[in-house]
């Protein structure tokens, strides 16, 4: 039952005419989901979204109205129940210990077969440099499933910012970065170059993607994928297209289109960037995300991923390369059983 907090959203989705869904039986690890109550936010970019309620009843309610065959889902850092009181730099772990409720609810069964945040990564200021260890240790004993962080990085990669990322290293952590510019791609690539045994987990596709993107924006979004695509330790999160960044709106957001679009359209729309950054990385380097519910204001659960089935119909993957993109590459990176 939707929550009424999410009405208006639901009402736009409810437009849709349900599509038949393709390739039922291949199975899925959603790596980048959120969970959250955003009801009293009044800080962007949080309180724009369109679904203020999504925890373990929502996400399953999406999952399984969607027919894919989503096998588990990584956890997703978005501030969500950070702790109140306490040490400033440790206030983040209150949302690995909200997680791993959710992962207690999840393998009680109630909820479905769908493991739930079988991995987590949050949130820690590697800026603090060593002392960043305290939170680390405490995000590791909030939950056995936790597996990184993500945050922004500084241009300069200081020196202090540098200890607390060498540390993920010695925690076995990775790390996950989105930010819309692109031409932060090439720092990011000289950081996964410094720490090659930290994974460096490129988010979105690596920038804001705008299908209406004139020549010069795409070159140096291919130039960005270049760049860091060249680390064999970075992977490339294809997902996250469907998401609005600051004021600008994809072209079919929910407050751009009357019903929400479907996965033919989607597909022809999107594909030269998602194959562009495919090939780029190779299969085996890449994983479809979900980045729900941020996206579900332009796309259904079920279109998403048959989306994303039709792109790999249309690059001509392999069984092996479509099992490494849709489980296997989040399999390994978050070290998921």
């Amino acid at each position: 039952m939707t929550h009424h907090a999410n009405a208006k959203l639901q009402q736009w989705l409810d437009q849709e005419v349900p599509e038949e869904v393709l390739e039922p039986d291949l199975p899925i690890i959603d790596p980048h989901h959120h969970l959250w109550d955003l009801r009293t936010f009044t800080i962007q970019p949080h309180a724009s979204f369109e679904q203020k309620v999504y925890l373990c009843e929502e996400i399953v309610e999406d999952i399984s109205a969607a027919g894919h065959k989503v096998t588990q889902t990584v956890f997703a850092q978005c501030a969500a129940f950070y702790r109140a009181q306490g040490p400033e730099a440790m206030r983040c772990v209150g949302e690995t210990e909200f997680v791993h409720g959710i992962v207690a609810m999840s393998n009680s069964g109630v909820y479905g077969d769908t493991q739930l945040c079988a991995g987590i990564f949050g949130s820690a200021d590697l800026r603090a440099g060593k002392s960043v260890g305290e939170v680390l240790q405490a995000h590791l004993a909030a939950s056995p499933n936790f597996r990184g962080v993500r945050t922004a990085f500084p241009s300069d990669l200081n020196d202090s910012f540098l200890e607390g990322y060498a540390l993920l290293a010695d925690f076995q952590l990775s790390y996950d970065n989105y930010s819309p510019d692109v031409d932060r791609l090439p720092t990011l690539a000289k950081l996964a170059d410094r720490y090659p045994e930290v994974p460096v987990i490129v988010n979105h596709l690596g920038g804001r993607i705008d299908p209406d993107a004139s020549a010069d924006e795409i070159a140096r979004w291919r130039a960005g994928i270049d760049a860091i695509a060249r680390c064999p330790n970075a992977v490339m999160k294809c997902g996250g297209a469907q998401q609005r960044v600051g004021a600008w709106e994809p072209p079919f957001h929910m407050n751009n289109r009357a019903s929400p679009i479907g996965s033919e359209e989607l597909c022809e729309l999107l594909l030269p960037f998602y194959q562009y950054a495919i090939e780029a990385f190779g299969p085996d380097r890449c994983m479809f995300e979900s980045n729900f519910p941020v996206d579900k204001e332009c796309v259904s659960y079920r279109t998403l991923w048959n989306t994303f089935k039709r792109i790999a119909r249309r690059l001509g993957l392999s069984d092996a390369e479509k099992t490494a993109i849709f489980s296997g590459t989040a399999a390994r990176v978050y070290r998921l059983s």
